[in-house]
């Protein structure tokens, strides 16, 4: 099993109750608007981080990490980025990575049914997360067959009433015990 501690837009601000509610996660998954080096190097420091850089990145954060970030937890095949929308309202960037993933799918059904080889899993998507709205989301795309996250913002830059986290597990192909987390604004 491994706990994820999830966050994104921070613009800069590396919130010390971030470190309290992110205490016992085995890594962090910052999806964009870090806002400075200074806010990744401590999330660095902490726990293992995986990041992209967002629309408002720049200079050590833009060059250190990339916009698209494709890795796999333990069985779950995770997409992060920063700019990606929701089920219905996606990037038009993201579109052809979906397709890909949606057909391998149903290859995989298939060849389950009829005892067909199975085919080599390399765009299969089951966790699309992204940051940029500052609205908290999560929401299963029954078309393209994957669970979206948005964890909203963790910085005080913007409308939103709260700083929001998303905490949850993964364990083998199961994403599980998803919470959220509202902190007062500073």
């Amino acid at each position: 099993m491994t706990r994820i501690g999830l966050l994104s837009d921070t613009h800069g601000l590396l919130d010390r109750r971030i470190f309290e509610h992110f205490k016992d996660v085995d890594e962090i998954w910052h999806a964009g608007d870090i806002g400075s080096i200074e806010v990744l190097q401590g999330l660095r420091e902490f726990k293992p981080t995986r990041a992209v850089f967002g629309n408002m990145d720049s200079g050590d954060v833009r060059y250190s990490l990339s916009e698209f970030y494709r890795f796999r937890v333990e069985e779950v095949n995770v997409l992060l980025t920063h700019i990606g929308g929701y089920p219905g309202k996606y990037n038009p960037w993201l579109i052809p990575w979906f397709r890909k993933s949606l057909e391998e799918k149903l290859q995989m059904e298939k060849a389950q049914t009829t005892n067909a080889p199975l085919p080599i899993s390399n765009n299969s998507i089951d966790l699309f997360v992204c940051g940029h709205s500052h609205i908290l989301k999560v929401q299963y795309d029954k078309f393209y067959r994957f669970l979206t996250m948005n964890p909203g913002a963790a910085g005080k830059q913007g409308w939103q009433p709260c700083q929001t986290l998303l905490r949850f597990t993964i364990d083998g192909s199961k994403i599980d015990n998803l919470e959220v987390i509202e902190l007062e604004r500073l």
